[in-house]
């Protein structure tokens, strides 16, 4: 029987073969890529690795076809291999997560987000119109008519979790095409405990009244109750949308059941593949029977030809989602999280919410260290922590600096790490960033940039995070040079 990683050796090396002979610095920059990651400590909550079946599922000539359209209705003819990869990939998806419908097209999770905010329009809005002026299409609507219907579109509200609780700038904000779409309002958590407040979102849904309630997010530490999002949704007359770009992993793996598992609360779901999910980077959506026409309608509605290579790897990534393996990988994303957040908790270190129960870990390094999320986040990359910067609710460093940073544990859990490394991990982090300075600015004050990192520390850190890498290889046996 042959030996998986030696096949795998054998075609990676003609690969990077052949792409040296057109252009060789990008055969370099490519196993530059698995150089450094397998040397660094990768703690970004929304990385992971994908499987070497999932990444080979890319590099086929699946990508050389149009396929504009759904299954079985394509604007090219010739279609029918893509047929058979969306089916499979949207089959996986639906058993996976029990779901209606499910929609393997969106390229990534905003484009997903996009699908869903007009796949809604398009059932709450356009059709209602359509039908109350005895019109099929939009192209049967008067001018008038259809200045109308742009107006009613532009007229409607969003309501989602705001930046600096742990939402995502698609959920309606200024800076994203989100917030030129709706009039948006933000409900944010508890001051004291950092949690959503529910009855106080259902206050604030009662008066603001959005056509859509977004629940999901990047970076609040816990778990959402999915039943009361439906409850206040259903009060309101809102439609309930999640993004569960983040959490999809732990969903799919079956740690998130009952009323902290979206679907069969939500209408839509949206997501990314490549987060917790251990999937290609692309997009996928979830829908109710209700919802499936108008999200069906995602291409050309909203986005271009289906990438069918990336289709193929969702597909790949789906059905390991479905295997006992996935769902003792997402319980120890899981328990590694709490592993490492008590670990930095025993440390000195204040977390936002105090803990976590979901994938990830929101440090406050401002009233810890008293540093930016930008400098921690510099600080730990010198030292080989791999981490991003992240607001805190009230974030007194705004949006840029940032006075948090976010770490999650799907990427080294994928690589094989538990309780004793992520505890050794915390202890890291915990030892680099007690050993940075902000450097004074102009002002005489604190600056929120630059910084200094003790003598030693960043290669004592670099040491200690290659011995766990070491013990825990990235595609054990794969050899590309």
């Amino acid at each position: 029987m042959s030996d998986p990683a030696a096949t795998a050796s054998t075609a990676y090396r003609a690969m990077l073969s052949l792409i040296a002979s057109v252009e060789p610095r990008i055969a370099e920059a490519i196993k530059a890529e698995l150089d450094d990651q397998r040397a660094s400590l990768k703690l970004i909550a929304s990385e992971n690795y994908a499987s070497l079946p999932t990444l080979l599922g890319m590099g086929t000539w699946l990508s050389d076809k149009y396929a504009e359209g759904t299954v079985g209705h394509r604007f090219y003819a010739g279609c029918q291999n893509i047929d058979t990869v969306e089916a499979v990939a949207s089959e996986h998806a639906r058993e996976l997560f029990g779901a209606d419908y499910a929609y393997a097209q969106p390229h990534s999770g905003i484009d997903a987000n996009l699908v869903a905010y007009w796949a809604i329009l398009n059932k709450r809005i356009e059709s209602p119109t359509l039908a109350k002026l005895g019109a099929k299409t939009v192209n049967d609507l008067s001018e008038a008519d259809w200045e109308a219907l742009r107006h009613e579109f532009n007229n409607q509200r969003v309501m989602g979790m705001s930046l600096d609780a742990g939402g995502h700038l698609t959920h309606g904000f200024r800076h994203n095409i989100s917030g030129k779409m709706f009039s948006q309002h933000s409900y944010g958590t508890d001051p004291e405990t950092g949690l959503i407040d529910y009855d106080q979102l259902l206050a604030d849904a009662r008066e603001f009244k959005p056509l859509i309630l977004v629940a999901g997010y990047s970076a609040y530490p816990r778990r959402v109750n999915f039943a009361k999002m439906r409850a206040i949704a259903d009060e309101v007359g809102a439609t309930l949308f999640v993004d569960m770009a983040h959490f999809a992993g732990l969903v799919a793996g079956k740690v998130f059941t009952g009323e902290e598992n979206p679907v069969g609360y939500a209408d839509v779901v949206a997501s990314t593949t490549h987060k917790s999910l251990r999937g290609p980077r692309g997009g996928f959506l979830l829908s109710t029977a209700e919802y499936a026409p108008f999200i069906d309608k995602g291409c050309p509605m909203v986005l271009g030809g289906p990438l069918s290579h990336v289709m193929a790897a969702k597909a790949v990534a789906f059905a390991e989602a479905r295997t006992a393996d996935f769902q003792a990988y997402a319980q120890q994303v899981a328990d590694n999280a709490q592993t490492l957040a008590e670990g930095l908790l025993r440390r000195g270190v204040r977390l936002v919410t105090g803990g976590t129960d979901n994938h990830l870990v929101l440090l406050d390094v401002e009233s810890s260290f008293e540093l930016t999320g930008r400098q921690a986040e510099s600080a730990l990359l010198d030292a080989g922590v791999v981490t991003n910067r992240n607001s805190i609710p009230r974030d007194p460093n705004g949006a840029w600096y940032t006075s948090g940073i976010r770490v999650g544990t799907p990427a080294l859990t994928a690589r094989g790490f538990g309780a004793a490394e992520f505890d050794r991990v915390a202890e890291l982090i915990a030892n680099v960033l007690a050993n940075t300075t902000p450097v004074t600015a102009s002002t005489g004050k604190p600056g929120k940039a630059k910084y200094t990192l003790a003598d030693g520390v960043a290669d004592r850190t670099k040491a200690a995070s290659a011995e766990l890498l070491d013990a825990n290889p990235l595609y054990p046996g794969l050899a590309v040079s």
